[in-house]
Formats: structure tokens, C-alpha cells, sequence
């Protein structure tokens, strides 16, 4: 059993038809789920399943695969899900595992084998197809270089069976799972509302003397009791000279009289994830200069926002919202208009201040899969999230929303969510 409520399985139904709709003829697609990953002597990581695997299956459970084999002249490996193979041993120590029929109840795909039969019964299989589709990872902000279960079963794929023809699975599932369906929104509105729960938590708590890791208990307390999984990334609780560091992980300094907090979060909730900013005061009370960048920091999100529609491209709507931001930066006497006349290209001068982009994509990912050089379509959903950095002066703002991308414009998905700054003042007093 999970934490989460049960996902209707015509979602993964819905998501594999949309899959094999875009199949070559005579053409076999094999996902696997990740693998148990090992973490120092005979302890392992938390299981995380591969995110195309849960997109196509509801499957969220380690050793697993899906084939998927439209003109297969066997129905039964027409669509196949394998799963593990469970015993008394396993059940005692580890717990349940799925059965067959309950593969089928969360996936909707009839033909269920166990794991261990994969090989053998795949053998004869693929010689009927003449094409093959393997999944790697092509998420193009992916840097680690660790081994995972999609490369080596590709290499041992084309190892085994070299004279098929291969295909990358990856360019059709990024633009397939980057076009959420209804039911999708739904789940990240669940998401999105234990996050505005956290956020309600979290200005209840903080106060001058409390650690950025209290405040980060707090944060996943407030996860936790709600169904979700944890955190869909490490959480980033950054106060004063600490917010201008972007991935700030360390959450171990105290929180000052005087400072802002920046707060980067986000809950996983059925896989489906929440990525949400605030920056805050402290002792609850911006300072003039506080809360003219902050508010600097809100105009260009609203800015921003107008721009996420369908048709418009990824880094031409960036390049629009830097405009906004040197505008502000000027206006905060951070930068000159000598400076930006005389500016390096390569190197603007509101990158000082402004380093990192407006949006990504999200998703089963906190930074999801996407085609970032195609326009925009209707059911994207992207971060929105400026920000000024000031070291200088201890100073740093960021503020993110979730944004739902819609025939008629944008939709706001965290807009209920506290983020004027005389709310939060508001709030924090009260």
C-alpha cells in the first residue's frame, strides 16, 4: 500500500496509447524501472521509480519492465508488463510486492509476468520486430555520470541483437509527458496544496534563533503527515548571505535578526511533484530596501507570467523577462544605464545580480522533461521564478510559482498561495 490515494488507472492507459501512436510499424519499446541503488556497507537509497516507467505503468516498485509491441503477432506481448516475483521471505523482510492482479488493477495492462521469466520469454519476441526502442536518459540538464538500468540494457541490447534497427524512445517520451493531461493537473494541485500547507506551517515558526535545519524539519512534517513522499529535491533553506548561493543544501546556519529567508521546496506526492519559492523576513518585517527588491523581484514575475502561452519559445520568453529585470536592477541603483550600454553581450550586466533562467519545466521531475526549443503548447507547465541575488548586502530573492499553460493564456496554479509581501507580514504577526 501507498501513501498516496490510488491513481486512476485510464491515466496509464491514456499515456501508453499516446505512446504507441507514435511507433514505427513492427517496432518493440521495452522501459524499465530503476534500480535499488546502493548507498555505503548494506544500505540502499530510497527507491525512486523512473519516471517514463510510473508515466506509462502507475507501476512504482523496483525490478519491473514494459514491452510494448503494437504489431506483435502474439496478443499476449502486445502489451506485457513484468513485475517481480515475490515469496514469504521477501514479504517478511521487505514487505508487499505486487501480484499479477494487482499489476493489472494499477496499470490496466492485462498481461502480467514475473520478472525472472523477462529474458526467456523475450528472446523469440524481439526477432519479430524490426525496430526497437530503448529509453536513456536525454533530460538535457542531467550531468551525473553514475551507470543506471536504461543505459546498460541498451548497450547489452545492441550487443545481443545487433542487426535491428534502434530507436530512441527518449524525443517522443519528452514531448508526450511534457503536455500534462487533466488528471495529471489534478495530481500536482494535490501537490501544490501540502506545499501551501508547508508554507503556512513554516511562518508560524520562524523567528530569530531558530536553525534553517529546524525550519527544514518543519518543512517535511508538513510533507509528511499529508501522504507525501518526502521532498522532490533537496530542500533549499537559505538564510541571508546564504540565499545568494542558488543550490544552497546546507541548512545549518541561524536565522538572524534582520535577515531574509529563502525558502526553495517542493513535496512528491504519487510521484507527481510541487516546486515552490518564498523569501521571508526573518523577525517578520521587511526593511524599506528588503521589501523594494522583493517587490522588484514580484513585478518581473507577474511580467513573466503574461509571456508563458502557447507559440512562444522557451529562451526568446527569457530574453524578454531579462529586459524587465534590468529595468528593476536599475531602478535599485544595482546597475547603471552606462552599464548596460557598455555591456559585454556574452556576459549582460544584470547577469550580476539575476545569474540563473526564469522557468523550467515540471512534472514527475522537478526540473521535467521538455522540448526547450520548441514553442510552447497548451498543457506545459513551467516554474516562474526571478530572482535578485545582492551579496553585497546580505540580500537574496527569489520567488517561485507553478504555471499552467492554457489555450486563453496561463493559469497561476499557486496563486492562493501567500506571496505579497504585507500578507506575509500579515501572517507572521498574527
Amino acid at each position: 500500500m501507498k501513501r498516496y490515494q490510488t491513481i486512476n488507472k485510464q491515466l496509464f492507459i491514456d499515456n501508453r496509447k499516446r505512446f504507441t501512436a507514435q511507433l514505427k510499424p513492427k517496432s518493440l519499446a521495452i522501459f524499465h524501472s530503476n534500480e535499488v541503488m546502493p548507498r555505503n556497507g548494506d544500505a540502499c537509497y530510497e527507491f525512486k521509480q523512473n519516471s517514463d516507467m510510473f508515466w506509462l505503468t502507475g507501476i512504482d516498485q523496483e525490478e519491473c519492465a514494459l514491452v510494448i509491441f503494437p504489431d506483435c503477432p502474439i496478443e499476449a506481448y502486445r502489451e506485457a508488463l513484468f513485475v517481480k516475483r515475490t515469496n514469504e521471505q521477501i514479504a517478511v523482510w521487505d514487505g508487499h510486492k505486487y501480484t499479477q492482479a494487482e499489476a493489472t488493477q494499477a496499470s490496466g495492462i492485462k498481461n502480467v509476468f514475473w520478472m525472472d521469466e523477462f529474458d526467456n520469454l523475450m528472446r523469440a519476441v524481439i526477432h519479430m520486430a524490426d525496430t526497437i526502442y530503448l529509453n536513456t536518459n536525454e533530460n538535457d540538464r542531467a550531468s551525473n555520470t553514475a551507470p543506471y538500468k536504461d543505459l546498460s540494457f541498451a548497450l547489452q541490447m545492441r550487443e545481443r541483437f545487433p542487426l535491428h534497427h534502434y530507436e530512441r524512445a527518449a524525443p517522443i517520451m519528452q514531448r508526450l509527458r511534457s503536455v500534462k493531461s487533466t488528471m495529471e493537473v489534478e495530481y500536482m494541485k494535490h501537490a501544490i496544496e501540502i506545499s501551501n500547507k508547508m508554507f503556512h506551517r513554516v511562518l508560524k515558526f520562524v523567528k530569530p534563533g531558530v536553525k534553517e535545519y529546524e525550519i527544514e524539519a518543519e518543512v517535511i512534517h508538513e510533507f509528511v503527515r499529508n501522504g507525501a513522499a518526502g521532498h522532490s529535491f533537496t530542500p533549499i533553506v537559505a538564510s541571508g548571505k546564504n540565499a545568494c548561493v542558488l543550490h544552497y543544501i546546507d541548512n545549518a546556519d541561524v536565522c538572524k535578526d534582520g535577515e531574509l529567508l529563502l525558502l526553495d521546496t517542493g513535496t512528491d506526492y504519487g510521484n507527481y511533484i510541487s516546486d515552490m519559492t518564498r523569501t521571508f523576513p526573518v523577525n517578520g518585517r521587511f526593511t524599506p530596501r528588503q521589501k523594494d527588491v522583493y517587490n522588484a523581484v514580484l513585478r518581473v514575475m507577474r511580467e513573466a507570467k503574461k509571456m508563458l502561452k502557447p507559440g512562444v519559445l522557451l529562451m526568446e520568453y527569457h530574453a524578454e523577462v531579462c529586459k524587465q529585470m534590468e529595468k528593476e536592477l536599475v531602478d535599485l541603483k544595482l546597475i547603471t544605464m552606462d552599464d548596460i550600454k557598455n555591456q559585454n553581450p556574452a556576459l549582460p550586466a544584470f547577469k550580476k545580480y539575476y545569474m540563473h533562467g526564469t522557468s523550467h519545466f515540471l512534472g514527475l521531475d522537478v526540473h521535467d522533461v521538455g522540448m526547450r526549443y520548441e514553442p510552447m503548447q497548451a498543457g506545459m507547465m513551467f516554474s516562474c521564478e526571478p530572482g535578485i541575488y545582492i551579496p553585497e548586502e546580505g540580500i537574496g530573492i527569489r520567488l517561485e510559482n507553478e504555471i499552467l499553460i492554457t489555450n486563453d493564456g496561463c493559469i497561476d496554479l499557486m496563486e492562493h498561495i501567500p506571496i505579497e509581501a504585507d500578507h506575509i507580514e500579515d501572517l507572521m504577526h498574527s
